[in-house]
């Protein structure tokens, strides 16, 4: 499955990375987040659990705000607030 990345709304946007191993669903987001203004919102949809905690990582590094996380059946849904 390719990577999918895409507009949701004014602001928000969805980057879905499922199926993917690491480290490619935190290197996935990071591109993603960088095309994105102050104040956007983007969700990574990912099954990778291990990916979870580089995504948190990266997170605090940059000064991104991870403010949601939801589980479905082992894909994981997470907002993140771009800093």
């Amino acid at each position: 499955m390719a990577v999918k990345f895409e507009k949701t709304s004014d602001g928000e946007y969805m980057l879905d990375v499922t199926t993917y191993v690491c480290p490619h669903p935190q290197m996935y987001t990071k591109k993603a987040l960088q095309k994105l203004n102050s104040g956007d919102v983007l969700t990574v949809r990912f099954d990778n659990p291990s990916s979870g905690e580089s995504i948190v990582s990266m997170c605090e590094t940059t000064g991104d705000e991870l403010f949601e996380r939801d589980e479905d059946g082992g894909t994981f849904s997470w907002k993140i607030r771009k800093g």
